[in-house]
């Protein structure tokens, strides 16, 4: 594996017969205890999905500014719907893109005494204008859930686990879609599309428009492009898989540069994760994995916790301080009253 490049999987392997399966385990976790990051081919996705999910997410982003701005996330306390550019912060500094934030769908939680992520669940904000967007990404959701099933289990085995060890510890998983944009820029300097930063989750499939560079990975304290590879998805790990493994596996600082004028960029990120009222549970390793886990980062600004909605609700807070100061500005208070 080249020191500037992230490894290339190729997830049908594991349908090539038990010593093909054998080696797409072992590449996989070493990918994943090496870089946190690899390309996955082989998932299944038709390029006419692909194709489709491009176009309906450019024709969300052509919407007149006032359709866009009708399901803006300011109105939704489940930080779902359309955000502005600027509108979201990484490390506290603006980022540059436009996106919608797509969840489960669900009725809002209204039992008082309901633990504070369950602030988290509620209904999506849908474009009146774009009917066909919810259901391509219907179909994109249950697609990437599949894949995302199929590599956990092979993670499982190879990290000496029963294939069913993450099925059994995550419930009714909660996943996030974002349609993202990256506007262009023409300024001399290179500018945050998003922030340098770890996902807070497990599991995360990125699309990226073909074509279309700006994703940069952090290796050996240098940042290495990742550009996208035709018919692959961008992978990483997120700070709970790390957890669950105390550090063998390594969630990884990433980041987007803006793109130059006149280009833009679209990229759809698919994050899938355990129920919000799930934790996930420490691995048994083997004792020779076991003894090259490096431990779990310790940020005191950003601790990792093993209950998954605890997670995912200090990301969404930090990322969108405009939605958490008009809808949860106790939890805010509470929070900066205990750091």
């Amino acid at each position: 594996m080249s020191e500037l490049t992230l490894p290339i999987l190729d997830l049908s392997r594991l349908d090539d017969g038990p010593e093909a399966a054998a080696r797409f385990r072992d590449d996989l976790r070493a990918a994943t205890h090496d870089v946190g990051f690899f390309y996955l081919t082989g998932t299944g996705v038709s390029p006419a999905l692909e194709q489709r999910l491009h176009e309906a997410a450019r024709a969300f982003f052509a919407l007149p500014e006032a359709e866009k701005l009708a399901i803006e996330n300011i109105t939704s306390p489940h930080f779902r719907g359309y955000t502005r550019v600027g509108g979201e912060r990484t490390q506290g500094a603006v980022d540059w893109r436009e996106q919608i934030d797509i969840g489960p769908e669900r009725a809002a939680v209204d039992d008082p005494d309901a633990p504070d992520f369950a602030r988290l669940i509620g209904p999506n904000l849908w474009p009146a204008a774009q009917p066909e967007l919810q259901e391509v990404v219907s179909e994109w959701h249950d697609h990437l859930s599949g894949v995302a099933r199929k590599l956990l289990r092979a993670w499982a085995l190879s990290l000496g686990a029963p294939e069913g060890y993450f099925d059994d510890h995550f419930g009714e998983p909660s996943t996030l879609i974002k349609i993202v944009r990256y506007p262009g820029t023409d300024a001399p300097e290179p500018q945050q599309g998003v922030g340098a930063h770890k996902d807070s989750g497990v599991l995360t499939l990125l699309w990226v428009e073909p074509g279309k560079g700006g994703l940069q990975v952090e290796r050996g304290g240098e940042w290495v492009d990742a550009p996208s590879v035709p018919g692959a998805f961008v992978v990483n790990i997120g700070e709970l898989l790390e957890y669950a493994t105390q550090g063998y596996l390594t969630a990884t600082n990433h980041r987007v540069i803006s793109p130059r004028l006149p280009d833009d960029r679209i990229s759809v990120p698919f994050f899938f994760n355990p129920a919000l009222d799930q934790r996930l549970p420490l691995l048994d390793l083997p004792a020779e994995l076991a003894a090259e886990a490096r431990g779990v980062t310790q940020d005191p600004s950003n601790p990792i916790h093993a209950l998954y909605g605890e997670n995912a609700l200090k990301s969404r807070l930090r990322a969108h301080p405009d939605v958490a100061e008009r809808w949860h500005g106790d939890l805010v208070k509470a929070r900066a009253a205990t750091s």
